[in-house]
């Protein structure tokens, strides 16, 4: 597949997961006292984090 798009899936689950699936806070409510600078710097190295791993394995 191609690259562009497997950012763009990563990217639109993580932020479904964030801000509409995870309503009772389960998921992601530990970061809730965090600035949201640190939240999105975290999400930003998530979403880096999984499009490296795969891509790692599709190779």
């Amino acid at each position: 597949m191609n690259p562009l798009i497997i950012l763009i899936i990563i990217l639109i689950s993580v932020t479904l997961d964030y801000l509409w699936f995870d309503v009772d806070r389960k998921r992601w409510g530990w970061m809730k006292k965090w600035p949201r600078f640190q939240k999105g710097l975290f999400l930003a190295s998530f979403v880096i984090a999984a499009v490296v791993i795969y891509i790692g394995l599709a190779l």
